[in-house]
């Protein structure tokens, strides 16, 4: 059992790397809890105490942070411990005593390949301008899956990039990109004062930790419509919701222009959440993508949200997009999920079993394996199943040229079959007609030789009557 009385704030941070724990929480009353594969578990400890939270609190704010608290009784910090990581940390009051809690965030940046995210987010790194929007609840992996993008950005682009964020999170290096982080509080008083700065560092991307406020919302997308390729996040479940979240942000007389500004910059809303694994080994991403297609934003300017979902589910083949419900079933297929979990962490269960009962009518909760390269990627699934039909199609196309070419080929051995039979015919009229050939030959030569003979005797008779004639004479 741990002693809470002596216990440092590194020690519970350390030990919450060691464990694999995403988060810390401290709260008084109750033992330090770490989250672990998304579940909440005591450390062997003794209950934590008002002071002995505050204590560890307070060795850590710098004087500005504890005035923030001191004035609005919370407070955001980002803290490292040297060669272990840094932490997210936000401290807070509650029931009049102070409470906190600390996410993990490892110093190695998070590789976009290594996440099992679908290959489509990649292509948004190379988007020239616009707004790319990263939702969901929290601890859905959002800073996570941004801080790849950016990264590889940084390693493949020759950018400018600025990150405004609070507090600064992962921390990125200069690569092939220029990467200029900024933490509110401490380089800049605000997000919508550090947004107005950044246009006028000759930033190519521009990364905004969260868009909190509406004044904060208005200025990002007014960074995107001036050139820049800017990526936020927001915390919402899926796209549409994300849209009418902005929408319902500005004044009802500044909605038809905000919706003009959408349909022109937003490239892409990627909707997460951490699902469960079925080994319970862990946690795996589930997404909603959608991208900015012709019929998408023809919808956002007219304000037709409703119809924003059957367009994206309809538009997996050909543009990679998705629903959260079609990225549940990709898991389930794998075997990745359970049945149960699936229809747990989806917002729409009936349209997810419909779905499961039309495309895979036999499946159970282990589900099938296969070999994919993102196991969240329905449009893999899709794509096979498309696979499949052509293959099919192609099956029955050539069963029945088959069965044409057999047709054809009985009917070709009838018309030669007749032939031969005709064939048989003119040889037997051909027979027919040498034998009558030859009767009438033979008749012709014993004709002819009668008629010689007859001719012969008639010379000699002619012959013996002119002697006759002469010896008379």
């Amino acid at each position: 059992m741990y002693d809470s009385t002596s216990m440092h704030l590194d020690q519970l941070l350390r030990l919450m790397t060691d464990r694999g724990a995403s988060d810390l929480h401290l709260k008084p009353t109750r033992p330090p809890l770490l989250r672990i594969h998304g579940k909440l578990m005591p450390i062997d400890s003794e209950a934590l105490k008002p002071e002995e939270i505050a204590r560890m609190v307070s060795d850590i704010l710098t004087p500005a942070q504890k005035r923030k608290l001191e004035e609005n009784l919370a407070v955001d910090i980002g803290y490292g411990v040297h060669g272990m990581a840094r932490f997210r940390g936000s401290v807070y009051m509650q029931r009049g005593t102070l409470a906190a809690t600390f996410r993990r965030i490892p110093f190695q940046l998070p590789d976009l390949d290594g996440l099992n995210l679908p290959e489509v987010l990649a292509e948004l790194c190379d988007l020239p301008m616009g707004l790319v929007l990263i939702t969901g609840p929290t601890g859905s992996g959002k800073s996570t899956t941004l801080a790849a993008l950016i990264h590889r950005i940084a390693k493949r682009r020759s950018a400018h990039v600025i990150t405004i964020e609070d507090p600064i999170e992962f921390l990125f290096t200069d690569d092939v990109a220029s990467v200029s982080q900024r933490e509110v509080g401490t380089d800049t008083p605000a997000f919508k004062e550090a947004l107005r700065n950044a246009v006028r560092q000759d930033p190519d991307v521009i990364m905004v930790g969260e868009m909190r406020d509406p004044e904060t919302i208005t200025t990002v997308i007014t960074a995107a419509e001036t050139g820049h390729l800017v990526f936020s996040t927001l915390h919402t479940n899926s796209a549409t919701q994300s849209i009418d979240r902005i929408l319902d942000s500005v004044p009802a007389s500044q909605q038809k222009q905000v919706r003009v500004q959408l349909e022109q910059v937003l490239k892409a809303v990627v909707s997460m959440k951490l699902v469960e694994m079925a080994d319970g080994q862990g946690l795996v991403p589930a997404l909603e993508i959608l991208r900015a297609t012709p019929k998408i934003s023809d919808h956002i300017v007219k304000g037709n949200t409703a119809a924003i979902h059957e367009e994206l589910e309809s538009s997996v083949a050909y543009y990679r997009m998705q629903s959260m419900n079609q990225s549940l079933i990709a898991l389930l297929v794998h075997g990745i999920i359970t049945y149960a979990e699936a229809m747990r962490q989806s917002l729409d269960p009936e349209d997810l079993s419909l779905k499961l009962r039309k495309m895979f009518p036999d499946i159970e909760e282990q589900g099938g394996a296969a070999n994919m390269s993102s196991p969240n990627d329905f449009s893999e699934i899709l794509e096979l199943q498309q696979y499949r039909k052509l293959y099919e199609e192609q099956e029955e196309r050539h069963g029945a040229r088959l069965a044409e070419k057999d047709a054809r080929i009985e009917e070709l051995r009838g018309a030669l079959g007749e032939r031969d039979a005709q064939m048989q015919e003119l040889r037997s009229r051909v027979s027919e007609h040498g034998q009558e050939m030859d009767k009438l030959r033979n008749e012709y030569n014993r004709m002819k030789r009668e008629s010689q003979e007859k001719v012969d005797k008639l010379s000699e008779r002619i012959k013996e009557l002119n002697q006759r004639l002469l010896s008379e004479a």
